[in-house]
């Protein structure tokens, strides 16, 4: 999966992404779904990680949520 995938059926996936990632704020995903880059520095900083930490991360998420969607 990845960010296009992701952003496709935004409200499943961001449902999705508050499990794993519980300080996302909902006033802030409009904004912030457009653009990847700009996701994992919000990710980064309302999760207290690196950036890097954050990319691997959301990169882990997105490889369980593929694993999850191909064996539904």
């Amino acid at each position: 999966m990845n960010w296009n995938d992701l952003t496709r059926n935004w409200a499943d996936s961001y449902h999705a992404l508050c499990q794993e990632f519980p300080k996302l704020e909902a006033s802030a995903m409009p904004f912030l779904k457009a653009d990847q880059d700009r996701f994992e520095s919000y990710l980064a900083a309302t999760h207290d990680m690196s950036l890097k930490e954050a990319q691997d991360a959301f990169d882990a998420f997105l490889s369980r949520r593929a694993k999850a969607l191909h064996t539904a």
